[in-house]
This record gives structure tokens, C-alpha cells and sequence, in this order.
């Protein structure tokens, strides 16, 4: 398997660094809102790369953090928490909005057939670990205090900005932070002074006892020490979005190098945007999708995840509704195509079956080509091969796409009493020769993803 490996800049023979056990890591959610689905786009693409390294016989362990303190409103380690400030403007507390939210995330990744890690694990249980590292660097040296926190001196670590190809000195300042109290514009926060809050002085949700007072980790901190915790330094291939590069990810390898002298991960993977009618998503552009409003639309989540392997994980992927729109038509017809074919006992394939399979592997051993993957799974439906052969080979490549092809294979397509209802009351419209109301009825029937098909001997109904 090749991947493209950020560090590097360039695809690179994977080899694990312990035989068949693989160590992953990927960032996940800050949990002070909804996850929107160019967030969820991050784990789709890292649920495909731990179902192919499955699939080549690897064994993994995943892991996902899930942020739930630290991370503040600005890369100027200033403002508020952002949980914090979700919990003070909802009138609930820290560790309530947290959950919640966390819990909504879950939800989501379960939807998109999104394989849970081995372990989901939260900054607020390992402050031990993240306190431990951070005297670790200030026995080193590379640590000093200003007036709002314990911050890493940059200048200190000569390799500071290689996973983004740019060295410190080439920052500008005001270009990303303030400098403040900082001795250097990149400098970052590793653990953060607890202030009075509002008029009264009250105590700060979520803070906890350290050598340098009372306070909170730094958001980068806790992936270092965590992902440390689980998988060891070095580990095999931490995954994230490429807005990670710039500071997260940059800053983690930092910390975690200048503690150990070791690498923190071998193989650095980063999905690009997904844009919204060309534009960056997110709350400030009004343009803030999450997966439930494509359910309320009547599309199958499933629909999204088919969208997203549509372009491969590094290629920015623009979404507009009839793209989503057409994703859920093609994943129709992939399923009412397994429909028609039955499962079978009998494992021996023929030629044909077997080129296509290593067609299918050669792609998602180039990088996880998605896109190509796909190509082929439509190449199959289209072959000569026998009916059993191709069921075998659908249900191999489905253990890489997620689509629930085993789900429909071979059964009949139920057909919802409300549709049924539907189509009645088109007939009847177009008997009384109400072409208006019979062809909004056509309209709606197909919204919810089936069509009506009008033959000598009356209607039949078909899913889209």
C-alpha cells in the first residue's frame, strides 16, 4: 500500500512498525457544537483507511480523542474555552455540553457506518498525562511563563513548521497570533492560568490543580500525551483535516519530539475541505450542513458517505444538494442491482471476478482511490461473471466501502405503505384527467427516492 504522506511531502510504501500491528491515531471532535458534515467528512475518510489496512491483514488500533477542554476560540491561545463559552451561552454546565455533544457525534459516525475506534478517549481524563509531559519539556528547557500560562519556545526546536514545509522564521507576525507576553509569534500554550470569572471572581469551570497553579491543559497537549498513552512514540499514522497542519499537528510533533527525541508518527495522512457552492463550511458563512438535515431531505446518510468516495480524501469535494442528489440515485440503483443477485455458499470465482478483484485492490492500494474503487464495483455489475461470484466479490469490496450491500443483496424491495398511498392517489388524479395534481404527486413520490412507471397493465413502482 502507497499513502501520501504529509511529512514527506509524497506517496510512500507503507510498512508497519511492528509487523501486522498498526497503531492510528485521528484527531477528532471539539465538542462545544453539532459536528457538521465537513467535519464528518475527516472520518469517513479515515474509517476507509482502517478498513483497508484490515483488509491487507493488519490488526488496528484506532484511536479518536475527543476534545473536551482546551481548545479556545482563537489560534492566539486567547478568548474563551469554546466548550466553556458553548456551556455559558446555553445556561448548562461545561461537562453537560460536552457529553451531549459528544454523544451527538457518536450518533453521527454510527449513521455513516463509521467503524468505532478501539477507544474514544477525552482530554478532561488524562490532565495527569498532559501535566506530566509538559514538566517533562520544562526539565528540558524548552518551557517559560508569562502572566496567562506555561508556553513552548519555538526558537528552542530547530524543526519547528517541517510537516507544513515552513520554518518559524518565515511567520510574519500578526500573520496567525498576537505576540503579547510570547518571546516568538509561534510560540503556544501548553498549559493555561485559570482567571476569575465575570464580576463576582467565580471559580472557572473545568480547572485542575498543577506545579504552575491552577488552570487547563493547552489544546495541543492532549493528543500528545494521549496518543502516546495508547499507541507508544513512535506510532504507525495519525490522521486529520489540513487545516490540523499549520498548528495543531505542527505543534504536537513539536512538543512530543522535543520531550522523547523521537518522531511522534511515521506516516502524517490529511483529508482536504469539503467547500459548500465553492466556499469553505462552517457557522460564520451560514452555510452550516449537519448529517440530520440530509436526513430530514429524505436522503440515507449512506448517501453522503457514496458522495465523499467519490473523490479521493486529499481533493477538495464541493457539495451542493444535486450532487447529493445523484449520489443517493447512484446508490439506489447500486442496491436495487444486488437486489437481483442472489448470495452463495460456493467461495470459487472465476477469471473474470478475480481480475477485477485485484483492479478493485491495485486502486485502494494507490492512495485509497475511492473513486476508482467504485468504477470497478460498477464494472463487476455490468460483467459476465456469474451470479455467485459476483455476490462474493460485492461483499469483499463493501467490507472497504461501507454501503450495506449485504443488507439489500438478494432481497426483495419493500415498497412503504405512504408510497403505495401516493401512487393510488396519482392514479386516480390522472383518471379524472388532473394532470397538475398527478404530476406534484410524480414529483413528491420521487423526492423520496422511488418512480412510478406506467404500463398496459397499470403502475409499478421502483426505487430511484
Amino acid at each position: 500500500m502507497k499513502l501520501y504522506n504529509t511529512l514527506t511531502r509524497k506517496k510512500q510504501q507503507f510498512k508497519p512498525l511492528h509487523d501486522k500491528r498498526i497503531g492510528v491515531y485521528s484527531c477528532g471532535p471539539t465538542v462545544y457544537s453539532f459536528a457538521h458534515i465537513g467535519n464528518l467528512r475527516s472520518y469517513i475518510f479515515a474509517d476507509i483507511l482502517h478498513r483497508a489496512l484490515e483488509y491487507d491483514g493488519y490488526k488496528v488500533k484506532h484511536i479518536i480523542n475527543i476534545t473536551d477542554v482546551g481548545h479556545l476560540v482563537s489560534d492566539e491561545d486567547e478568548g474563551e474555552d469554546k466548550i466553556i463559552r458553548a456551556a455559558r451561552l446555553q445556561k448548562k454546565s461545561a461537562w453537560e455540553v460536552a457529553r451531549f455533544f459528544e454523544n451527538q457525534f457518536k450518533e453521527d459516525i454510527k449513521e455513516l457506518n463509521i467503524i468505532f475506534p478501539d477507544k474514544f478517549v477525552r482530554a478532561t481524563e488524562h490532565i495527569k498525562e498532559q501535566i506530566e509531559l509538559i514538566k517533562r519539556l520544562e526539565k528540558k528547557g524548552y518551557t517559560y511563563k508569562t502572566k496567562d500560562g506555561i508556553y513552548f519556545n519555538t526558537s528552542r526546536f530547530k524543526d519547528y513548521g517541517k510537516l507544513g514545509g515552513q520554518k518559524a522564521g518565515e511567520k510574519k507576525a500578526g500573520a496567525r497570533v498576537k505576540m503579547g507576553e510570547k518571546k516568538n509569534i509561534t510560540d503556544f500554550a501548553l498549559w493555561k492560568f485559570s482567571l476569575p470569572v465575570g464580576k463576582n471572581g467565580k471559580k472557572r469551570q473545568m480547572e485542575w490543580a498543577s506545579p504552575w497553579g491552577k488552570g487547563f491543559p493547552g489544546w495541543h497537549i492532549e493528543c500528545s500525551a494521549m496518543s502516546r498513552k495508547y499507541l507508544g512514540q513512535p506510532f504507525d499514522i495519525h490522521t486529520g483535516g489540513i487545516d490540523h497542519i499549520p498548528v495543531h499537528h505542527t505543534n504536537e510533533i513539536t512538543q512530543s519530539e522535543a520531550a522523547y527525541e523521537k518522531p511522534l508518527a511515521h506516516f502524517w495522512l490529511h483529508n482536504d475541505f469539503l467547500t459548500v457552492d465553492g466556499g469553505r463550511m462552517g457557522k460564520s458563512e451560514g452555510n452550516f450542513i449537519r448529517l440530520s438535515e440530509i436526513e430530514k431531505k429524505g436522503f440515507n446518510p449512506l448517501a453522503f458517505r457514496y458522495f465523499t468516495l467519490q473523490a479521493n480524501y486529499r481533493t477538495k469535494l464541493n457539495f451542493t444538494w444535486n450532487a447529493l442528489t445523484a449520489s443517493q440515485n447512484a446508490l439506489n440503483k447500486l442496491w436495487n442491482e444486488v437486489r437481483k443477485i442472489k448470495p452463495s455458499s460456493i467461495k470459487r470465482k472465476s477469471a473474470g471476478c478475480l481480475k477485477l478483484e485485484k483492479k478493485f485492490e491495485v486502486a485502494l492500494d494507490d492512495d485509497l482511490n475511492t473513486p476508482e474503487c467504485l468504477a470497478v464495483v460498477w464494472e463487476l455489475l455490468k460483467s459476465g461473471c456469474k451470479e455467485g461470484d459476483k455476490a462474493h466479490s460485492l461483499l469483499k469490496f463493501d467490507e472497504i466501502l461501507g454501503l450495506d450491500i449485504g443488507r439489500y443483496m438478494g432481497k426483495t424491495e419493500i415498497i412503504p405503505e405512504k408510497i403505495k398511498k401516493l401512487a393510488k392517489e396519482r392514479e386516480n388524479a390522472r383518471k379524472k384527467k388532473d394532470w397538475k395534481s398527478a404530476d406534484k404527486i410524480r414529483m413528491e413520490i420521487e423526492r423520496q427516492g422511488y418512480e412510478v412507471e406506467d404500463t398496459d397493465a397499470g403502475f409499478k413502482i421502483n426505487k430511484k
